[in-house]
């Protein structure tokens, strides 16, 4: 059952990350692209920087699954995984917080507060990330510690 599960959520986790590849590769340039959007462009480089991060946690997603397949997930490699994940969603969020300022700017200009509530989905979200691979990070750091005093 176990199995199963990490399968389906490895499949989940490779078709988000090829759906955000795709809007990267074929949405996001003719987006840049069009002449309509004076401005939007240093927030679609935005996009773009927090891809980076965003794939490095897409990676260690998959590795931390294979460590639940492998019974390793009480191991020091979960608890580095589970770190580079946390590093990477606050990086993602403080990208987006950095840059709302110029986004608040943009939508102001151009009337359009969905941009803003936009940036705000994409700055926060990543912080519920980081709170919760912290609480697993701290979990299995507690259960590591006990089981090595048991011995």
């Amino acid at each position: 059952m176990k199995q199963i599960l990490t399968i389906f959520l490895r499949g989940v986790i490779i078709v988000v990350g090829l759906v955000v590849l795709a809007i990267c590769i074929f949405a996001l340039p003719n987006i840049i692209g069009s002449i309509e959007l004076d401005g939007y462009d240093p927030i679609l480089l935005g996009i773009y920087l927090s891809t980076i991060p965003f794939f490095i946690a897409i990676y260690q997603s998959l590795k931390l699954l294979n460590y639940i397949d492998k019974n390793k997930v009480f191991s020091d490699l979960s608890i580095k995984a589970l770190k580079t994940i946390r590093y990477c969603a606050i990086t993602i969020s403080a990208l987006y917080i950095i840059g709302m300022p110029y986004i608040f700017k943009v939508a102001d200009k151009d009337d359009a507060p969905g941009v803003v509530a936009i940036g705000l989905f994409f700055a926060l979200v990543p912080i519920v990330i980081a709170v919760l691979t912290t609480i697993l990070q701290n979990i299995l750091q507690d259960v590591l510690k006990n089981y090595i005093k048991k011995i």
